[in-house]
């Protein structure tokens, strides 16, 4: 097989795929201002993780370049990969395509290949999670796009005066931009909140943590562990408790065993991935009310690292019914099967659907249609998180109370976990993002030329560029 060709002969290859793919290249939303003169952007995305910047670089691609992307975390930290994902590789396969928009030259496959050639390709398992971040680092760097890091967005207004949002940047009094639409890529909990047990409301914080933490693992050294949660996140922490040095980790959760199948391997084909929100909805309902009824697993290769770290006692059945600390140190958990005295606990229980507890829906999350408000399951297939899903358009694109009246809540894309129900896998699921990233983008187009139709038809009303010299007859 061919030696690697290098990185700058893969960007060579990618700008020259680029150009020929550019058509039309005309520049086509025109620029407003504010009437006082401010400019305003034809696209604010929230979020500068691998979603937000494959939607931006969507954009780009439709000649939409009056974009700006902005994360709240440092460069290079976007995302979960370099902060709380503490597992050893992605879970998907390492065939998965999506940020490259359909350009084989910007897949990851060519970039790792570039560097460590087809054979390498081939001894390659899993791709592991730090490499899946630099993947994502170049991919932002290549293209240009323009993300800027350690800005945090506050809650959106629609202004309607302006007929856009404004967007507050970095906390209160302090810089505002405004932008005819907004895409929120903010991440698997970009539509609500990280859950912690009630039962432990009253715990001293310095005796747990949720598995989204900056946990100091090597302060555990030595130390009985207690996990809650039987999902994959729960698995990683235990597993990298025991690497660094805990006496044992007991982890707990309500089944009687563990699920070994995972729904979302079987979901991983184009008719779902790419028509689930076709279905009506009550087909829509049934089908991902079943895939969380099946549950999350831990994938194999999870599950037996936590099994050879060191004492790993697994508890099924066991849901908490009393959590206090120990006089002196310690906490102890009550359970059905009995009580356990342990030193510190992390929970990984997954996050919970919520638009109230984000804090750039904060002044305008009352007037979005949840699941709740459009539709009602049979009593035997209830869902209280799945009924505070947003109730999306075919777009990502949040709509309006049934007897409301706020439009403009189209302009406004919700590209996180949080459109599982309405459209299926978004932003923060990478197998999903090849027939999503589409989707948002022609929302945000459709939204920009609608809304412009007037003005495009002035342009076409004064067209006068002559193709050649009229002839009088």
């Amino acid at each position: 097989m061919p030696p690697p060709s290098g990185l700058p002969a893969l960007e060579a290859d990618i700008r020259r795929d680029l150009a020929l793919v550019d058509f039309p290249a005309r520049p086509w939303s025109p620029p407003r201002t504010t009437r006082a003169g401010q400019p305003v952007l034809d696209c604010l995305v929230v979020g500068g993780g691998q979603g937000g910047l494959a939607v931006t670089f969507g954009l780009q691609r439709e000649k939409i370049t009056n974009v700006l992307v902005v994360d709240e975390n440092d460069k290079d930290r976007a995302g979960p990969w370099r902060t709380f994902a503490r597992m050893r590789t992605l879970r998907t396969p390492k065939h998965l395509t999506g940020p490259d928009l359909g350009m084989p030259s910007l897949t990851f496959r060519a970039w790792y290949e570039a560097q460590h050639g087809a054979d390498g390709w081939e001894r390659l398992g899993l791709i592991p999670k730090e490499m899946w971040a630099n993947y994502l680092s170049w991919y932002r760097d290549l293209l240009g796009l323009p993300v800027r890091h350690g800005t945090r967005v506050g809650a959106l207004r629609w202004n309607e005066r302006e007929r856009c949002f404004v967007a507050p940047l970095g906390g209160a009094g302090g810089e505002q931009v405004h932008a005819r639409t907004v895409v929120l890529a903010t991440g698997i909990d970009g539509s609500g909140y990280w859950a912690t047990p009630e039962v432990v409301r009253d715990l001293p914080r310095t005796l747990w943590a949720h598995t989204h933490d900056a946990i100091d693992f090597a302060a555990l050294r030595g130390q009985r562990i207690g996990v809650l949660g039987a999902g994959a996140s729960a698995f990683d922490n235990a597993s990298v408790a025991l690497e660094e040095g805990a006496r044992e980790v007991h982890l707990f959760y309500r089944r009687a065993r563990l699920p070994n199948v995972n729904p979302y391997r079987w979901a991983e084909f184009a008719g779902f991935l790419r028509h689930l929100g076709d279905l009506d909805d009550a087909a829509r309902w049934r089908f991902i009310h079943k895939m969380l009824e099946i549950g999350q697993l831990p994938p194999a290769d999870t599950y037996a690292r936590a099994r050879r770290a060191g004492t790993f006692v697994l508890h099924g059945g066991s849901t908490w019914e009393r959590v206090e600390a120990i006089p002196g140190g310690g906490v102890r958990v009550h359970t059905g099967k009995g009580a356990f005295e342990l030193d510190f606990l992390i929970f990984g229980t997954g996050f919970v659907t919520d638009l109230s507890r984000r804090p750039e829906l904060a002044e305008i999350h009352e007037r979005i249609a949840l699941w709740r408000d459009r539709y009602a399951p049979p009593p035997e297939l209830a869902h209280a998180d799945l009924a505070r899903h947003p109730y999306l358009g075919a777009s990502f694109e949040f709509q309006d109370q049934p007897s409301g009246s706020a439009a403009w809540l189209g302009n406004l894309f919700n590209y996180t976990f949080g459109c599982l129900l309405s459209v299926g896998f978004g932003g923060a699921s990478i197998s999903g993002m090849k027939y999503s990233v589409p989707k948002v983008v022609y929302g945000v187009t459709r939204r920009l030329f609608v809304e412009d139709g007037a003005a495009h038809f002035d342009t076409l009303a004064s067209y006068r560029t002559e193709e050649f010299e009229a002839v009088e007859s």
